[in-house]
């Protein structure tokens, strides 16, 4: 099943991209013609994170399609939007997306890097809590320094030592 649908993905890449060398040379389709301006962000993303994809020129949606992530639904209006997540096991390189209007058949290109592994974590600024694995090993690991604590009190006791 992931075969075919490699293969397919591939087939419509490779197709988007017979299409769209016409439309990069003359500069791209105009108003509301077709897809143009096609940006990605960030152009260099993490495996399992999510890419913001910015086109022109489809007034009524469309949709991205890449084999490093599911289709997406392009926003309508003036410019478009779509977010994609990147698949999580999806083999580090260079890849390409092909946005196709609602309206038309004519497709624009634009490659992207996936990076391996799944980047840092930041900007959360506190609002990640510990998960119940976490949580468990730190109650686990003060009940027995409790424990050892009161352990070694009652002994010292029964040796006459005072604390």
């Amino acid at each position: 099943m992931r075969a075919s649908r490699a293969l397919t993905v591939a087939l419509a890449v490779g197709a988007a991209v017979a299409f769209a060398a016409p439309v990069a040379v003359a500069g791209g389709p105009p108003n509301g013609g077709g897809p143009n301006s096609v940006e990605v962000d960030p152009y260099a993303v993490h495996q399992g994170a999510t890419l913001r994809i910015t086109a022109r020129g489809c007034q009524n949606g469309g949709r991205v399609s890449s084999n490093a992530f599911d289709e997406v639904h392009l926003s309508s209006g003036d410019v478009n939007y779509a977010t994609a997540r990147i698949h999580d096991h999806t083999t580090p390189g260079t890849y390409s997306l092909a946005v196709k209007c609602n309206d038309n058949d004519r497709v624009a290109t634009r490659s992207f890097r996936v990076l391996e592994g799944r980047g840092a974590d930041g900007g959360l600024g506190g609002a990640a809590g510990p998960t119940d694995t976490e949580m468990a090993v730190g109650g686990t690991l003060v009940g027995t320094a409790a424990l050892g604590g009161a352990l070694f009190v009652a002994r010292r006791r029964r040796q006459g030592v005072r604390v």
